[in-house]
Formats: C-alpha cells, sequence, structure tokens
C-alpha cells in the first residue's frame, strides 16, 4: 500500500483513554444470553441460571468481556419475559436470587462483567403496583404511576384514540369504569407514568439493587418510550392514527423520544457514578431521529447507545460505509464509542437474513419487509443461500470485530446459527403472532435453544426437550461439532475475538480507497497497522483490482475464507498487519 492510495479519511472518537478501569466498556465484546433458550439444567425445557453457570468456560473461551443477561425476572411471559412481574427477583423457574449471586461472583472470577436488562417503559399487568391500580378509583394515587385516561362517549365506550399498539391491536385496555389504561405493546405491559415521583424512585431503587449485587450495567429497553406527552384525566383531544403518522418522532411525540427523558436519565447517571467503577448502560434505541440519537450515550446520560443501522444496511459496501461513517460520527458527537450489532432477541439471525436477496433500496423498512415475507412463506432457502448467507455473516461479523467501539454478540451467532422460520403455529410464543395476526410470525425463530451436542435430547440444551422446538438439522450447528472443527464459525470467533483483544488500540480508522473495486470492497486500518478488507462482491477480487501489493503469508492474520495466492474470493473479510 502507498501513500497515494490512503484516503484522508480518519475517523475516530473523541475519547481514547480505554486502559481507564472506568472505560472498559468503551471497546467491549459483550455476548447476549437469551437464559430461558441458553442452557437447562434442570431438565424443564426451560433455561435457567444453573445452566448459564455450567457454560461459564464456554463463555470465558470465546474472549468476550461482558454478558447482558435478557429478562430473568418473573413473568407471566406475554413477552418473553419483557412483562415483569418483580424488578428486583428471579423467576423461580430461572433460578433464585442467591443462584444471580454466584453466577455474577463466577463470572467476575473469570473476568467477565454483568449487564442486565431493565424494562422502564412497562411492567407487566401482575405487578402489585398494577393490581393496585386496577382495584382504585380513578384519579387515585394507585392509579397516577400508569397512564389512564377516561374514554370519550356518554359512558366513556369510546377509546381516548385510535391508536395502534406495536403488537397490534389498540393501545388502549378499558378497565371497566369508562376508563382506559395505555400500552405501547401488549395488553399485558402496562406503561409506567414517568411523571409520576413513586415511579422514579422506585426505578433507582432498582438500579441501586441489582448494582449492590455486582450488576455492572443495564441495557435499557425501549430507552426511547417512557416520557408520555398527554394527560390522564380528560377525554379525547389526542391525534388521530393518521395525525399521530405525520407527528415526526422527538420532542413534539406524543411517547416517543421526548426531551423529558433527558431528566430521567440524568437521574440514573447520579446512581451509576455512586459506584466505583462507575456503573453503565445502554440504550435501546429503534426508530429516533438520527440527530437526537447521541443524547441518549453522553456521560450526562446513559453513557452508550445501541446504533441498529448496521444491521439494517444488508449486504452493500456503499450502505455499510455510510453507516460506519455515521454511527463513528454519532460517537464523536456524544463523547461515548460506538456500537455494533447485527442480531438480537428481536430479529431474523444474520447468517439467515444476509442470504437473502438484496433489496435495492437505502430505506431500512424495504429490507424489515423482505425478511417478513421471507418469514411468512416458512422461510425457504435455496441450499445455495444458505451458504451464501452463512459466508456473508462469518465476513460481516468479522469485518464488524475490527472496527473501534463495542461489539454485542447474540447467543449462538458464533455457531453460524440460522433463524428457525418454520416453526408450526401451535408451537409459537410470540405475542406479535397472535395479535397481528398472522400477518407477523414474531420473533420465535431466533430465540430456539441453542444446541450443544449433535445428538441427544434437545441437542445438549437440557435433559429432556425445550420450550421451542428445534429442527433436525440444529445438529449440524452444534457447539461439540465445531470444537473438533478448525474451520468452524465458532473456531472463527474465537481467533477473531482474541487478535481484536491483541490489536485493539485507539478508537480510530482510516479509510483506504479500493480503485474500481470501491464499490465492492471496504478497507480500513487501525492503528497500529492492523488492516481490515471485506468483499462484498459475488466473485474474487485480485488484490491488483484492490489497487494492493498482496500481503505476505506472514503477515495475513485471519481470513474467513481461505485466501488464495492471487485473489480475496467473494463474501470474505481479511485482516494483516
Amino acid at each position: 500500500m502507498t501513500a497515494a492510495q490512503v484516503t484522508i479519511a480518519d475517523r475516530g472518537t473523541t475519547n481514547d483513554s480505554d486502559t481507564n478501569e472506568a472505560d472498559w466498556w468503551r471497546q467491549a465484546v459483550v455476548y447476549q444470553i437469551y437464559p430461558r433458550s441458553f442452557a437447562d439444567a434442570n431438565g424443564d425445557g426451560i433455561g435457567d441460571l444453573a445452566g448459564i453457570m455450567s457454560k461459564v468456560d464456554y463463555l470465558a473461551g470465546l474472549g468476550i468481556d461482558a454478558v447482558w443477561l435478557s429478562p430473568f425476572y418473573p413473568s407471566a411471559l406475554a413477552d418473553g419475559g419483557y412483562d415483569v412481574d418483580d424488578y428486583r427477583q428471579v423467576d423461580p423457574r430461572i433460578g433464585t436470587l442467591d443462584e444471580f449471586v454466584d453466577l455474577v461472583e463466577r463470572l467476575h472470577r473469570v473476568g467477565i462483567r454483568v449487564f442486565v436488562d431493565i424494562v422502564p417503559n412497562h411492567s407487566s399487568n401482575r405487578h402489585p403496583w398494577f393490581r393496585e391500580a386496577l382495584a382504585a378509583a380513578p384519579g387515585s394515587p394507585e392509579r397516577a404511576r400508569y397512564v389512564f385516561r377516561r374514554g370519550s362517549g356518554e359512558q366513556g365506550e369510546i377509546p381516548p384514540s385510535d391508536w395502534t399498539a406495536a403488537f397490534g391491536g389498540s393501545t388502549w385496555e378499558p378497565v371497566g369504569d369508562g376508563w382506559y389504561y395505555f400500552h405501547l405493546f401488549a395488553p399485558e405491559q402496562p406503561d409506567w407514568n414517568w411523571d409520576n415521583d413513586e415511579v422514579r424512585e422506585d426505578f433507582l431503587t432498582t438500579l441501586r439493587f441489582w448494582a449492590d449485587r455486582g450488576v455492572d450495567g443495564f441495557r435499557v429497553d425501549v430507552a426511547m418510550g417512557l416520557a408520555k406527552g398527554f394527560g390522564s384525566d380528560h377525554p379525547a383531544t389526542l391525534p388521530t392514527q393518521a395525525e399521530l403518522a405525520e407527528i415526526p418522532i422527538g420532542p413534539d411525540h406524543p411517547y416517543f423520544d421526548r426531551d423529558d427523558v433527558d431528566e430521567i436519565y440524568a437521574g440514573w447517571r447520579e446512581v451509576f457514578n455512586q459506584y466505583d467503577p462507575p456503573r453503565v448502560a445502554v440504550a435501546e434505541l429503534w426508530s429516533e431521529p438520527s440527530d437526537r440519537k447521541a443524547r441518549y450515550a453522553t456521560p450526562q446520560s446513559l453513557g452508550q447507545a445501541f446504533y441498529f443501522d448496521v444491521m439494517h444496511a444488508g449486504w452493500s459496501a456503499t450502505r455499510v460505509r455510510r453507516v460506519v461513517d455515521m454511527v463513528l460520527g454519532w460517537a464523536d458527537q456524544s463523547g461515548s464509542s460506538s456500537t455494533w450489532v447485527l442480531s438480537n432477541h428481536d430479529v431474523v439471525r444474520h447468517a439467515s437474513r444476509l442470504g437473502l436477496p438484496d433489496v435495492d433500496a437505502d430505506d431500512p423498512w424495504a429490507l424489515a419487509e423482505r425478511d417478513r415475507r421471507w418469514l411468512l412463506s416458512g422461510g425457504v432457502t435455496p441450499s445455495e443461500n444458505i451458504a451464501v448467507g452463512l459466508d456473508r455473516a462469518r465476513a460481516l461479523s468479522v469485518f464488524l470485530m475490527g472496527l473501534p467501539g463495542s461489539l454485542y454478540l447474540y447467543q449462538g451467532e458464533e455457531l453460524g446459527l440460522p433463524e428457525v422460520a418454520d416453526l408450526d403455529a401451535s408451537a409459537r410464543q410470540d405475542p406479535v403472532f397472535f395479535r397481528s395476526p398472522g400477518h407477523n410470525v414474531g420473533r420465535d425463530g431466533c430465540r430456539v435453544p441453542l444446541p450443544w451436542t449433535a445428538s441427544g435430547p434437545s441437542f445438549g440444551f437440557g435433559s429432556a426437550g425445550s420450550h421451542l422446538p428445534q429442527p433436525a438439522w440444529f445438529g449440524d450447528y452444534a457447539v461439540e461439532r465445531q470444537e473438533a472443527d478448525p474451520n468452524s464459525t465458532l473456531a472463527l470467533y474465537r481467533r477473531a475475538l482474541q487478535l481484536r483483544r491483541e490489536l485493539q488500540g485507539p478508537q480510530r480508522l482510516t479509510w483506504v480507497e479500493s480503485g474500481s473495486a470501491r464499490s465492492r470492497v471496504l478497507h480500513f486500518v487501525r492503528p497500529g497497522g492492523w488492516h481490515v478488507l471485506t468483499n462484498f462482491a459475488d466473485h474474487r477480487l485480485t488484490w491488483g483490482q484492490l489497487g494492493l501489493v498482496q500481503p505476505s503469508a506472514d503477515r495475513i492474520l485471519l481470513a474467513t475464507t481461505e485466501l488464495t495466492q492471487s485473489a480475496v474470493p467473494a463474501h470474505t473479510t481479511a485482516w494483516w498487519r
């Protein structure tokens, strides 16, 4: 590579002091565990804390810095645990509070920190405070903890508005006295009233409760939804659904990304900073305007935010480059670090998603619609697309591992696990499926319990079955089988994460242009001369086409498929120094 080939495009964040203990999270690798689907120690078909404990050595061997535990709280599972009955207890089906403390201590001993999911937008309808609200009169202090509003009409028989909930149906659920409560998601998930001092103080108590038990950080569910901009005691003055669609998400929106959330999270930050090192948090942000995202990631707020944009970029060098620059810019703006994520418990696994035909559009919703239609078709994928999806998933994952910032992995992606797209309707659990109805098959396909062994009951998940059925082909992706294969996706992740730890430096990169292949290739250099190059083309590209001299074999650190003597194969990422 010559100096003339390097674009003046040095990108980075404002804080490169990642050696400070308080800054451990800035370039951390965080592994998301969906507890009910990770490992089942007691054989009841549901994953548990003891199951996670049994896999601590596996997690340590993967090379991660932290785990994020999706909700393990008592719940009726109306929404996979995101309907919380008690924020300061463990679901008896998953374990005990003592087991949780033991797990945190065990993870800390092997150098792995712990995030827990906090769900502040709504409780479950079984929460003691909501039961008190239903038993109390309109206008009572008990109802003031939630968002109640009287219906219109002579007897309040008309809902306060015609708004549609995220999971389908109305956002308003009647309680039988002419009043309704508001829920952004399912009726079993009534929204809290964050104007209420009792609610605010109770959540501060919850944050302290888990921090006192060794929790290092919090993933904040629906972080942009807490503040509501409509009253609770007067009849229908709310915009219609059509009018609501025209209101930009932001300070004037009735319930998304209002400025009021800044004050809420400033109070959380005061609690976080009372610990040494300070506790950290990452905001889940799905639908907020780009120019407002960085607010959640400032040192005065939660400190970090999920940027899902690369998840929606598909397999496109142009779109991925645009997203990387955008996310690095938000990190600069906030003084935080960037975050990179390709899969989680809410989306089609990227080993399947990246094998689907591309959509020639910059609109991420076009890609989401493609995924939805694929799921509705039963997820039938030609075998060659399965192979292509896995190659692309490996390449894009390792590309992201080279970027500055934090990397969030979802359990099973290190196995190249595809989506289970053809679950029978009788096996599905997601409320999205039942409330659509039938227009959206929901998220169960990415929550099927993991395969640990190539055969046996539930492929080693537990001694019996699993709460979601596993397909026969799951054994092909089992940990047991991949640990015996030096070319497996699991071996690739372990090697890449080890190298990432060794090579990681200041949060900066320099883009390198790739001659005539620019639209099909992304190539950057990190401090210390660490090169990352991904070929997005469907054919091999020679080093000459890339404007590069082939690195010698001793300089090649890693490649997601086998490099040839003269070219980088299609759908491949390579690292070298």
